[in-house]
């Protein structure tokens, strides 16, 4: 405020902008608040489901039922969205809809789960708030290239997004496991609130056109690199991976007569190793390729597989269930610079959208194993271990053959431009000589 016997053109100094304050465009900040909310409601959404989901019924009755509505959750991933999508893309506002849509409707789903706690339609509205959430991530990981000035920030605006969820995952995993002791409703209750709030904030975030026109041939050139397609096989593997390891361990925690407070120990474990990976992740690509970054993911949770076959127990869960969080977002974090820097003519938006379509119907598919086929714990820790050490062999070896194809073409270029160059020569020596 301005002093009263201030001589005339004084102005009151500003207080000085934080360090790093300016970094980040209002808009981003917009959609890591619809993020944070939207993340405190899916916990809770966990904790209510642990307490209710897996114990209101006998293990082979949620087998079947689970069973049933992971099939359903593939319909948006495997026809919906290629339909859609572009659609989509070319609309202004489009993937903001998809976001307000989802919180609005995760919010009257939640409140209608309130009084089916026990009932029959718990199954198919639990699988619904499912779907919107994954639908919700796609439409997410679209929005971040146009919210934030240039491409150089899209990695570390992603680190943040992970960040988030995992601050808000342990935050809000208190509250839930608190409410949870009054029942399964009071946590369902407050998601119902957060969810509403979702919405709201959802709204604030701006309307961007993430694809003005198709994709040109260029782009999809690039997309089809090699670098881009490994990297995406190994994030599948990683994603897969992160599905059945979810049901593996409810289902092997519900056969066991697991008390519920060991999900929430379980949840809590998994957000604060995601927290960590994201931490991790852009340090270590200020050392390292982020080839290697996705490689060394690949190779931990498979050392961590064959270590916990060994030790067994539910502490094996807790820490195979860290592990993966922590690879599955570093790898994902070094997926997204290597798209942004092997397919720079792309556009990220649509790119990104395609590629968490398609790692939302993986996740669903390793999901569907360990709820079709009651798999042991250490029978699953076997397999996890065994597909994810040969994901990591074939993507070094696929690594090596595409450096030396290119390495092959470019001695075959300068080979074929330094004959052509000696012919040349040779013929202007001919014309020149006697």
């Amino acid at each position: 405020m301005a002093c009263v016997d201030a001589p005339p053109g004084w102005r009151a100094l500003r207080p000085p902008r934080r360090p790093g304050a300016a970094a980040v465009p209002p808009s981003f900040t917009r959609l890591a608040r619809t993020h944070a909310l939207s993340t405190a409601g899916d916990t809770l959404v966990a904790t209510a489901l642990a307490g209710s989901l897996f114990f209101s019924i006998s293990p082979d009755a949620a087998r079947s039922r689970v069973a049933l509505y992971l099939v359903l959750t593939m319909a948006p991933f495997a026809v919906v969205a290629p339909l859609i999508g572009p659609w989509i893309d070319r609309r202004a506002g489009g993937r903001r809809s998809m976001v307000v849509l989802s919180g609005g409707l995760r919010a009257v789903i939640c409140l209608l789960m309130v009084d089916d706690v026990y009932g029959p339609l718990l199954f198919p509205e639990a699988f619904a708030v499912l779907v919107l959430a994954r639908g919700y991530q796609v439409a997410r990981a679209s929005l971040v290239p146009g919210l934030v000035r240039d491409e150089s920030q899209l990695v570390e605006a992603n680190s943040k997004l992970v960040l988030i969820s995992g601050i808000v995952g342990l935050l809000a995993a208190g509250p839930g496991v608190a409410l949870l002791q009054l029942g399964p409703s009071w946590v369902l209750g407050l998601a119902t609130i957060v969810f509403a709030v979702t919405t709201l904030s959802a709204y604030r975030i701006p309307r961007t056109r993430v694809a003005a026109e198709r994709a040109s041939p260029v782009e999809r050139a690039e997309l089809r690199g090699a670098g881009v397609l490994l990297a995406a096989s190994a994030m599948a593997v990683l994603r897969a991976v992160v599905g059945f390891l979810s049901f593996l361990v409810a289902f092997a925690l519900r056969g066991d007569d697991a008390p519920t407070w060991w999900f929430g120990v379980i949840l809590a474990a998994s957000a604060l190793a995601a927290l960590v990976g994201a931490v991790l992740a852009p340090r270590l690509r200020r050392r390292i390729p982020e080839e290697r970054i996705l490689l060394a993911s690949l190779v931990v949770v498979a050392g961590v597989a064959v270590a916990m076959v060994g030790v067994g127990g539910r502490i094996s869960v807790v820490v195979l269930a860290a592990a993966v969080a922590l690879a599955a977002t570093a790898g994902k974090l070094a997926f997204d610079s290597i798209v942004q820097r092997d397919a720079p003519d792309a556009n990220q938006g649509a790119s990104f959208a395609r590629f968490e379509a398609r790692f939302q119907l993986v996740w669903v598919a390793g999901a569907f194993l360990p709820v079709v086929l009651p798999i042991p714990l250490p029978a699953g820790y076997v397999s996890i271990a065994t597909v994810t050490g040969v994901a990591a062999f074939l993507y070094a070896t696929g690594r090596r053959l595409s450096a030396a194809r290119v390495a092959s073409t470019v001695a075959a270029g300068r080979a074929l431009a330094t004959g052509r160059l000696a012919n040349r020569t040779a013929r202007a020596e001919r014309v020149s000589g006697p």
